[in-house]
């Protein structure tokens, strides 16, 4: 079987932010059971000059969705940076899965050799081309911002583990 982008964007992707949102609905339910409101986690960070766990979120979907775009020469659709709520994240990160999903297979099709620019602040952007882009930047950015939403998310007393953060098998 061959490795193709789409397995290594996409699906992984895809994979990974399923089991974001199911480790959101433990942190929901944890609040609900320890009678205090949610959003004291949506606004929960790791430390004062870090992001919170909404920001983690939505960067995560981001990264994915328009990671996933460049390298099938896509547009991607634009997300409000607007959710104060689990659900709304999760809903976030379902509008996201059901696009990575919908990506037809043909258009990652010569992806691995794409170049393009990604921006990384005002009037300044990084050359690369796809797989390089897709090992180097995109899988890597994707994985931290899931893995700093869990670690809030752990910090804050959510009973979650490693099994959650790679989904059931």
């Amino acid at each position: 079987m061959k490795i193709t982008v789409q397995a290594l964007s996409a699906d992984v992707f895809a994979n990974s932010l399923t089991n974001l949102s199911v480790i959101l609905e433990k942190g929901l339910a944890h609040a609900t059971a320890r009678k205090f409101d949610p959003a004291v986690l949506v606004n929960s960070r790791l430390a004062p000059d870090m992001l919170p766990l909404s920001r983690q979120v939505q960067i995560a979907c981001d990264n994915a969705k328009n990671g996933t775009a460049r390298l099938a020469g896509l547009e991607p659709p634009r997300f409000e940076d607007n959710e104060k709520t689990i659900e709304e994240l999760r809903a976030r990160i379902a509008r996201t899965v059901d696009y990575l999903k919908g990506i037809p297979a043909n258009a990652f099709e010569g992806s691995e050799d794409r170049e393009f620019k990604v921006p990384v602040g005002p009037e300044k952007f990084l050359d690369f081309k796809g797989l390089d882009y897709l090992q180097r930047w995109a899988i890597p950015n994707v994985f931290f911002h899931i893995t700093t939403a869990y670690a809030i998310l752990r910090h804050n007393g959510v009973e979650i583990g490693k099994r959650d953060y790679l989904g059931g098998r």
